[in-house]
C-alpha cells in the first residue's frame, strides 16, 4: 500500500476503517454506521466552534454566495438553520471533521483511491417538535448533484451529541441505493434542492420507485453515539424526522467525491442548464469547465493506493445491526451497543 505522508494513520486509526463486510453491506444497502471516529473532546471543539460561527465569527467568509446555496442568517429565525460551505468559513470543522481518517473511511466505501471533499453543512434543528421546517423529505442526493460524472459520492452525517430518533435523525431506506429511478413527474424538478421541491411529490416519487423496483420500504433510523458517523450512498433515499428531544440537534454533515468525479453539463427537460453552488466559486479546468478538484474548495483529504486486504475483525455494521430494535411506526431503529 502506498500512501502519501500528509495522509498517514497510525494503527488505531487503521484498526477504525471499514472491514471488508462493511464494505459489501454499503454496497448491497447503502449505508453504513462507522466505528468511533471522533473523540468527545474533539467533537467539543467543533462544537464551540460552532457557537463562535452561529455569533457571528469567521475563520474567512465565502467570496460570494451563489445564489442556490443554502444560509442561515439570523433574521431568518428559529426555523432549521442550513449553512453551506461550513468547511471553508469554519478552520475547526475542516481540520478535525475532514482529517485524514475520515476521507480514509469515504475513500474505502466509495472503493476509491482518493477522497475529496465535495461539500458539506452545518445543520440545527431547534427544539421545537412543531417546527415545519424540521422535517426533511425522502429524497436523493444525486438528484440535486446530476453535474457530476460519478455517481459514487458519500455523505457523511457527523452529530455534535448522541443522535437519537427523538432527536431526528437520519432516516434511510434500506437498499434503495440499488434502484433503478422512474423518470420524473412532469411538474417536478429533481435538480433542484429537496427544500424547493414539494414533500408530497417527495413522498410520490419515494412510493413509485419503491413499486417500479417491487422493492419493500424498508426505513431505518439509525440512532448515532457522539463520536460516531453515519454514511450513506448519494443513491440512497434519506430524510429525517421532527426533533422531540426537548433539545436542539446539532449536526455536520461532510459530502465525500471519488478520485474520478467531474464536472460535466447536464440540462433541464426544458433546455435549461442546470448550475450547482461550486460552478460560481472554483477554478476553471483548461477547457473551461468548474474544477471540482479546486483544492479551495475539494481539497483532497485522503489518498493512497488501494491495500490488497483490510482486516478482519467483526464489521461495523454487523455490530450495529444487532443493536436494532422496532422504533415508531413500524421502523426499524439501529443503534451501536
Amino acid at each position: 500500500m502506498t500512501l502519501h505522508h500528509e495522509f498517514m494513520l497510525n494503527d488505531e486509526e487503521m484498526a477504525l476503517l471499514p472491514t471488508g463486510d462493511d464494505v459489501r453491506f454499503y454496497r448491497e444497502h447503502g449505508w453504513y454506521l462507522s466505528n468511533r471516529l471522533f473523540s468527545d473532546e474533539e467533537i467539543d471543539e467543533v462544537g464551540e466552534s460552532i457557537d463562535r460561527f452561529y455569533a457571528g465569527y469567521r475563520d474567512r467568509n465565502l467570496p460570494r454566495k451563489p445564489p442556490a446555496v443554502a444560509y442561515w442568517e439570523p433574521e431568518h429565525g428559529d426555523v432549521q438553520r442550513h449553512n453551506d460551505y461550513i468547511h471553508y468559513e469554519n478552520a475547526t470543522v475542516r481540520r478535525i471533521l475532514c482529517k485524514p481518517l475520515m476521507g480514509a473511511v469515504a475513500a474505502r466505501l466509495m472503493e476509491s483511491s482518493e477522497a475529496r471533499i465535495w461539500s458539506s453543512t452545518l445543520i440545527y434543528k431547534p427544539a421545537r417538535g412543531d417546527e415545519s421546517t424540521n422535517v426533511v423529505p425522502w429524497h436523493i442526493d444525486l438528484h440535486h448533484w446530476q453535474v457530476c460524472t460519478s455517481e459514487n459520492l458519500v455523505t457523511a452525517f457527523i452529530p455534535m451529541h448522541d443522535c437519537l430518533e427523538e432527536h431526528g435523525t437520519i432516516r434511510v431506506i434500506d437498499g434503495s441505493r440499488r434502484w433503478k429511478d422512474l423518470p420524473s413527474e412532469e411538474d417536478d424538478d429533481e435538480t433542484q434542492h429537496f427544500a424547493n421541491r414539494r414533500p408530497d411529490t417527495l413522498e410520490r416519487s419515494l412510493a413509485r420507485n419503491a413499486e417500479y423496483n417491487n422493492a419493500e420500504l424498508r426505513k431505518i433510523s439509525i440512532e448515532i453515539d457522539k463520536g460516531r458517523v453515519s454514511f450513506h450512498h448519494c443513491r440512497t433515499y434519506h430524510g429525517s424526522g421532527p426533533n422531540v428531544s426537548g433539545e436542539s440537534r446539532r449536526v455536520v454533515t461532510v459530502r465525500f467525491q471519488d478520485r474520478d468525479n467531474e464536472y460535466r453539463e447536464f440540462r433541464r427537460p426544458s433546455g435549461e442548464k442546470v448550475v450547482y453552488s461550486h460552478d460560481d466559486l472554483v477554478r476553471r479546468t483548461a477547457d473551461n469547465r468548474p474544477d471540482y478538484s479546486d483544492p479551495d474548495y475539494c481539497p483532497v483529504v485522503w489518498r493512497e493506493s488501494l491495500p490488497p486486504h483490510v482486516v478482519d475483525r467483526p464489521s461495523a455494521a454487523a455490530l450495529g445491526s444487532a443493536g436494532g430494535a422496532e422504533g415508531a411506526k413500524g421502523e426499524r431503529r439501529i443503534s451501536r451497543p
